[in-house]
């Protein structure tokens, strides 16, 4: 079971996934860092291989979570308030990013941003 992994989630550089692998890896949650390497030699391919995934031991999954859902950043707007869910009122959205079709794959600045509320899941347009 140790050689099974859960990702966390993934960043577009490698410069923001390094807080929280070192708060999990302070408390005792082993870390890994799929595709660091790629991208430190060529940061602009990101959005082409899904940026730096942060990963951890499945069997840490729920610890992990609990620490990373601690201090995770949530979606604010251009005032600088976070962004509160039209359902369920929770103010824990993440930027989102379907990218489901061959342009978006291929020219992801061509998405409109959306936000994905992670207390419902319902996925909004900003205002």
């Amino acid at each position: 079971m140790e050689d099974k992994f859960y990702m966390l989630g993934s960043f577009e550089f490698v410069a923001d996934v390094q807080i929280i692998k070192g708060k999990l890896e302070s408390e005792g949650i082993p870390v890994f860092l799929r595709d660091e390497n790629t991208l430190n030699s060529d940061p602009l391919i990101s959005n082409a291989i899904g940026g730096v995934k942060l990963q951890v031991y499945t069997k840490d999954k729920e610890r992990a979570l609990k620490v990373y859902n601690d201090i995770r950043a949530y979606a604010i707007d251009a005032n600088g308030n976070l962004i509160e869910c039209p359902n369920c009122k929770a103010k824990k959205s993440e930027v989102f990013y379907k990218r489901d079709s061959i342009l978006y794959k291929l020219f992801p600045f061509f998405e409109k941003r959306k936000y994905k509320c992670l207390n419902c899941g319902i996925i909004t347009k900003p205002e």
